[in-house]
């Protein structure tokens, strides 16, 4: 789509359609407010467009007028425009929606699968599930495996999250921390009495804990988002964070409706 491609081509495109519309009392902040955009790039950009010919006015303010070359210019564009999305609609129609899974058996092209979620990751058999897709290659048992035509709900049951606040590097560390209870914690899993998926670390204290209760890190970096994600698709997470460090998760969990429990982990 050549026609968009300078810059501000498109800005200046939906300036003129705006003012095309003859509205006598169309001021700057109207402009900028529904383009969102600054009240000074609408001034710099009608300032162009009035050294082009496009539109005139009189000092650059309203009221704006669209020349005859302004309005030519708009009917090039617009035609352009709607050339384009008319090619992408065309594309979307004949685009197939393909979803990735592990092949939980060998499976063939165009067999009818049932799909299972599991430590979160998504498996497709040929046994019956709530949710069926339809193989589109050979796939051999723990490969992967493009899937299409999804249909039903995918059993899942969200999980959850304990969340132990550990002391800073300044209120003791590790020293400070109750490692008793943090262990037992971990081995006997959430408040439902459910195992622990995935352990989480959030701060260099929290990491060093881990490492004294020999318990193996599996999140680390941008934890607190990879917790809810892992949670989400139905794994139980215990994250041991540092301090004020727990505020993201909690912020996290919260926004994504994930179930959590909050532990003081100090001595």
């Amino acid at each position: 789509m050549k026609t968009f491609k300078k810059r501000g081509a498109l800005t200046h495109f939906q300036i003129l359609s705006e003012i095309s519309k003859q509205d006598p009392h169309l001021k700057q902040k109207d402009l900028a407010k529904s383009l969102g955009i600054t009240i000074q790039a609408v001034s710099e950009n009608i300032k162009t467009l009035i050294e082009l010919g496009y539109i005139t006015s009189k000092d650059g303010r309203s009221p704006y007028k669209i020349t005859q070359a302004g309005i030519d210019k708009v009917k090039r564009d617009a035609i352009s425009l709607r050339k384009y999305t008319d090619s992408v609609l065309e594309t979307m129609n004949h685009y197939k929606t393909i979803w990735p899974a592990i092949a939980d058996e060998d499976l063939k092209q165009d067999d009818v699968v049932g799909l299972y979620m599991s430590n979160g990751v998504l498996y497709a058999h040929k046994k019956e599930e709530n949710a069926t897709g339809v193989v589109m290659e050979d796939a051999e048992a723990g490969r992967d495996v493009s899937l299409t035509n999804l249909t039903g709900i995918i059993d899942m049951t969200v999980g959850e999250v304990t969340v132990i606040i550990v002391p800073t590097i300044k209120d003791g560390g590790s020293k400070a921390s109750d490692l008793e209870l943090i262990k037992t914690i971990f081995e006997n899993g959430t408040n439902s009495g459910a195992k622990i998926d995935k352990v989480a670390v959030a701060g260099t204290v929290a990491r060093a804990i881990a490492t004294i209760l020999d318990i193996k890190i599996d999140i680390e970096f941008a934890a607190p988002q990879a917790t809810a994600n892992a949670a989400r698709k139905g794994l139980n997470v215990i994250a041991i964070c540092v301090g004020d460090m727990s505020k993201a998760f909690i912020r996290e969990l919260e926004n994504e409706k994930i179930k959590f429990n909050i532990i003081d982990g100090g001595k």
